[in-house]
C-alpha cells in the first residue's frame, strides 16, 4: 500500500482520481455508528411530537435527535 499525506489524498480525491491504492479497507472502522433503540412514551406525547415534526417539516426522528443533542449539550457545558 502506497502512503501519501492526508493533504495529498484530499487533493488526488476533490480531483476525482481514485484512491483506492491508498486505502486499506481492513482496517476501516465505522464512526459514529447508529444504533438501534426503542422508546416506550404515552400516546399523547407521541401525538405532540409528530404535530411539531409537521409543523417544522421533519421526520419524527430527526426532531427527537435534534432535542435530544441540544439537551446533551447543554448539560455537558
Amino acid at each position: 500500500m502506497k502512503v501519501l499525506s492526508a493533504e495529498a489524498l484530499d487533493a488526488l480525491f476533490d480531483n476525482g482520481e481514485d484512491i483506492g491504492a491508498y486505502l486499506d479497507p481492513s482496517s476501516a472502522v465505522k464512526i459514529n455508528a447508529p444504533q438501534r433503540i426503542s422508546l416506550d412514551i404515552p400516546a399523547q406525547m407521541l401525538k405532540n411530537l409528530d404535530r411539531e415534526a409537521t409543523r417544522i417539516g421533519v421526520a419524527r426522528q430527526a426532531l427527537i435527535k435534534v432535542w435530544l443533542a441540544e439537551r446533551l449539550d447543554i448539560i455537558s457545558s
